[in-house]
């Protein structure tokens, strides 16, 4: 392989991307991405939102998500991060309605306090993703429930509880149980949302007056217990942190205070690119750029609050342009791609299974 191609593959590697059908062809948008482009990850979703004309995205019963799921890891050049936002309760990709078990949400199981409850529950739902071939949940979430008006994390019953130690010590069970499966979880949302008064998928939001160093405690804790095996953005801005950028395109909050200060090794993913938080105020290109330069290493681009079948092209085109224009430098990618195989190696080498 050429020194272009091997590059091109380690960006591709550094994509995960949303995408629309129940089932793929060799000419569908994601099998020439993952064929042409090597891209690392994909996100799945029941619902189009896009295009509320569109009854459903990618999940309909058990067996058509691990049809789907094989044929995914079939046409995938190395092995495919599949990833579900399936924390719980509201947000649940997975619902009973297409035959899936019910589940519990975060702040049901915070009330409970009974850690020994919080892993049965995240072990039924690390089972059924392991059964269906998913591989990365996007969840914990370790946000604080910090404010009673928050539309996305309290509204939602997201948030396992008010109290740091609380949050933690849910979120270290749900982690366990799903490394228990072999499954790969995701601590979000850095450096906390749980004190925002809006929605990130509506706009920007400033948290400088009401965020807390508290809320980092969670993710602390789990980088700790060797829990993390990624941690997702923010796009809030927060002037104490970073006078001029959100959080995921910010190499203060990124690299500064998640990698070198809390000592995170693993991998960083960005919450989804298309959310308004970001895509109204960044182009494209600049905000890969940012984000890349802020230290991230997984850019999604869940391709659902906006549709473009060519966006896993695009992002890649883009991020190997500023390689070549010397933007970004290759050593970057290198740093990023070795922290993917190492996450990668987990699934194949997983430290804990069901007994």
């Amino acid at each position: 392989m050429s020194g272009e191609a091997q590059l091109r593959a380690k960006i591709g590697q550094m994509v995960l991307l949303g995408f629309r059908g129940y089932e793929i062809g060799d000419e569908h948008p994601v099998a020439r991405d993952l064929a042409d482009r090597n891209i690392g990850g994909v996100i799945l979703y029941d619902q189009e939102m896009a295009d509320p004309s569109l009854q459903g995205r990618n999940i309909q019963s058990p067996g058509q998500v691990r049809a789907l799921v094989r044929s995914l890891q079939q046409r995938a050049r190395a092995p495919l991060l599949v990833a579900i936002d399936q924390e719980g309760g509201r947000v649940n990709r997975l619902k009973e309605e297409y035959g899936f078990p019910a589940t519990l949400s975060h702040e049901e199981l915070g009330a409970a306090n009974d850690p020994a409850r919080t892993f049965a529950e995240a072990a039924k739902t690390a089972s059924t993703l392991a059964g269906l071939g998913i591989n990365l949940n996007l969840a914990p979430v370790v946000d604080l429930d910090a404010a009673p008006d928050n539309p996305i994390i309290k509204r939602k019953k997201r948030s396992f509880g008010a109290d740091p130690d609380t949050v933690s010590r849910h979120a270290i069970e749900f982690a366990r149980a799903h490394h228990r499966h072999g499954i790969l979880t995701c601590a979000k949302h850095f450096p906390g949302h749980g004190s925002a008064r809006g929605d990130t998928h509506l706009g920007l939001v400033d948290v400088t007056e009401y965020w807390t160093e508290a809320e980092l405690a969670p993710f602390e804790r789990l980088i700790q217990e060797n829990l993390c095996d990624t941690v997702m953005t923010a796009h809030l801005f927060n002037a104490r942190l970073d006078a001029n950028r959100p959080a995921t395109l910010s190499e203060k909050v990124v690299t500064g205070l998640l990698r070198r200060r809390l000592g995170f090794e693993g991998v960083i993913v960005s919450d989804d690119l298309e959310m308004k938080a970001i895509a109204s105020h960044y182009g494209l290109e600049q905000a890969i750029l940012l984000g890349l330069q802020a230290g991230l290493d997984v850019l999604c681009f869940g391709n659902n609050l906006s549709f473009d079948a060519n966006i896993g092209e695009k992002v890649c085109r883009i991020i190997y342009r500023l390689v070549d224009s010397g933007k970004i430098g290759e050593a970057r990618i290198d740093d990023s791609f070795r922290r993917i195989q190492k996450l990668k190696d987990k699934l194949a080498h997983p430290l804990h299974r069901p007994p």
